[in-house]
């Protein structure tokens, strides 16, 4: 290569958007039906298109990635609002930005053998399986609370809870979403569900107090390819499918995304709803017992949101 050519390339790399310019961003977000923005997002090269070169890093959980975050070993991460309340509660440094998609199809799982599940009133003096601690465990006690009920809760591991309800060691459980689909399968005809109301699970985004300072812009430009594939969500669902369906490797057909997505409201917000629900799950876990802190005041909630970043790109 001459130099002539060298300095002919080394111009249209510095020119290109997204190559020479690209600002990083660590993103802690695996593969998953309830996200399809950033499916589509990456498919499409909207965050290329923005500048930004993101890496992503899976975690098993939303909790163990907001670990991550808290340790600074992500910028931004996707997750259930539950963890938020709690790290709210303990006073940690992080920035909730925004908010993907709402799972409105939260449920009891019962076994037809322990009798009928026709409303959260016949979980009167039931054993229920459900994993302590977390936002099954706060639905659970929400529906009974509603129903002016007391029942027996019997601690588990997540994948504990499909054979205990399967051998009758638990009249009833009340899983993560992923394991509904191993519920009905395994218990066949006597599969019974409840779907109880007042909780909706919320798929959020949380940042670093550094991408919400001094790198805000690098987090603006973020929001915005995400509010980009947003539309796109919106504007053709089925191509959103295919690319979440593709993302996962086929491990969710089209199909089985179109009957999910029915308890899935998809759009990419951040509103007072999503605070409410965190107070009342920050005072569940005083109620708890798990952490020893003071309720969180209008100003510590507010605190924790960051809704630049949403704003500017949904102008």
């Amino acid at each position: 290569m001459t130099a002539l050519t060298r300095l002919a390339l080394g111009t249209a790399l510095a020119l290109t958007p997204g190559l020479a310019m690209a600002e990083s961003l660590v993103f802690g977000w695996s593969p998953n039906p309830q996200t399809p923005q950033v499916d589509l997002a990456l498919e499409k090269g909207y965050f290329t298109d923005a500048g930004l070169k993101v890496e992503l890093v899976p975690f098993n959980s939303g909790r163990a990635g907001f670990e991550a975050l808290l340790g600074g070993q992500v910028d931004v991460v996707f997750m259930a609002e539950f963890p938020a309340a709690t790290g709210a509660l303990m006073g940690q440094e992080f920035a909730i930005v925004g908010d993907l998609a709402r799972f409105t199809g939260s449920r009891v799982i019962g076994n037809a053998g322990a009798g009928p599940l026709d409303s959260p009133a016949d979980l009167a003096g039931r054993r229920i399986g459900t994993t302590i601690g977390t936002n099954v465990h706060y639905f659970l006690d929400k529906a009974l609370e509603g129903a002016g009920v007391e029942a027996e809760i019997v601690s588990a591991a997540p994948p504990d809870l499909v054979p205990a309800v399967v051998r009758g060691d638990v009249d009833a459980i009340v899983p993560f979403p992923t394991f509904y689909g191993a519920a009905k399968d395994t218990l066949g005809e006597d599969y019974l569900e409840l779907r109880a109301p007042g909780y909706e699970v919320h798929y959020i985004l949380a940042a670093t107090p550094e991408m919400t300072g001094e790198k805000s812009d690098t987090l603006a430009a973020f929001m915005g390819a995400l509010a980009k594939a947003d539309a796109d969500v919106a504007a053709d669902p089925e191509a959103a499918m295919a690319a979440v369906s593709a993302s996962m490797q086929g491990a969710i057909s089209t199909e089985a995304l179109a009957t999910m997505w029915q308890d899935v409201e998809i759009g990419l917000t951040l509103d007072e709803g999503l605070a409410e629900l965190i107070r009342s799950e920050a005072d569940w876990i005083l109620g708890q017992g798990v952490i020893k802190a003071e309720p969180l005041s209008d100003a510590a909630l507010a605190a924790y949101f960051a809704p630049a970043a949403l704003e500017a790109a949904q102008k």
